[in-house]
């Protein structure tokens, strides 16, 4: 059984603008305006602040997954640059970004992001048929990849998978160019038995079902 790992698509636009001024009062001159603050850095060359549409932002961030997608920032008056947030700043309150900080890459850096484990085939593992548990130790799975080739997420199919079967990352087959951060072949999920059936129960259960066949 072979587990796969899917790429992402087009790169999404997100539009900004140049903001003017930097510090505290520029910040908060940028949130009465409606926009959320931020800086687009490295890749060699200054840093330059800029501003966001609040609800163009708020919009991308409900879509999930917006750290781990490569972005094609489109701001008035330079080229487009490819660029992947490394944090947003939230008010501590009302949890509404205040500021976000977006990192300049080329199509060849290689950069350590999570990637969201998808499962699927829940019908088709004989444990969870059996009334087994699929238990998810790591929901995303954090890679080294190449910035032009970013994983949407990792696939691991549950077909033929049986009660204390263990899920590694080695089971995974990644893209070429992707390594786990963790050099260790952990465990990304495990289908355990129903609750209060024991690893005898199950021995004995398998001969009873033996010597009912026989």
């Amino acid at each position: 059984m072979m587990e796969t790992t899917e790429m992402a698509g087009t790169i999404p636009d997100l539009q900004a603008v140049v903001r003017t001024g930097t510090g505290k009062g520029a910040a908060r001159q940028a949130r009465r305006n409606g926009h959320v603050p931020g800086i687009v850095y490295g890749g060699g060359k200054d840093p330059q602040p800029i501003s966001i549409e609040y609800n163009t932002l708020l919009k991308r961030l409900k879509a999930g997954r917006f750290k781990q997608t490569l972005i094609n920032l489109k701001l008035d008056g330079h080229d487009d640059v490819h660029v992947i947030c490394r944090n947003v700043q939230r008010d501590v309150v009302k949890d509404k970004p205040t500021h976000v900080d977006l990192l300049r890459i080329s199509d060849d850096t290689r950069i350590a992001l999570f990637i969201h484990v998808t499962f699927i085939n829940h019908d088709k593992a004989p444990g969870l048929k059996r009334g087994g548990a699929l238990t998810i130790v790591r929901p995303e799975v954090e890679l080294e990849v190449l910035a032009g080739d970013i994983p949407d997420h990792i696939t691991v199919d549950l077909t033929g998978r049986d009660i204390d079967d263990v899920i590694h990352i080695n089971d995974v087959e990644l893209p070429a160019g992707c390594v786990p951060t963790i050099k260790r072949n952990f465990v990304i999920a495990n289908i355990t038995p129903p609750s209060g059936l024991t690893a005898a129960d199950e021995g004995g259960a398998a001969e009873g079902e033996g010597a009912a066949a026989a």
